[in-house]
């Protein structure tokens, strides 16, 4: 992106994911798993059964010029 654009949003967060095991579309919980250099990876689980229904690395934000 050109340094003049600043982007519609800064984060999108997930507000429902698809379960593999309950087969449904769930509304996940957030936890942290890992702290890594690059960002804090997330673990998105379903709220009925525990599964894994995917994760995420979320960078630091980068302060405005």
């Amino acid at each position: 992106m050109s340094e003049y654009r600043k982007p519609a949003f800064e984060r999108m967060e997930a507000s429902l994911l698809a379960c593999p095991k309950c087969k449904r579309a769930v509304k996940p919980r957030k936890r942290l798993l890992l702290v890594l250099p690059e960002g804090d990876k997330y673990l998105y689980l379903c709220p009925q059964c525990g599964s894994t229904c995917g994760d995420t690395i979320e960078t630091p934000l980068r302060p405005n010029r």
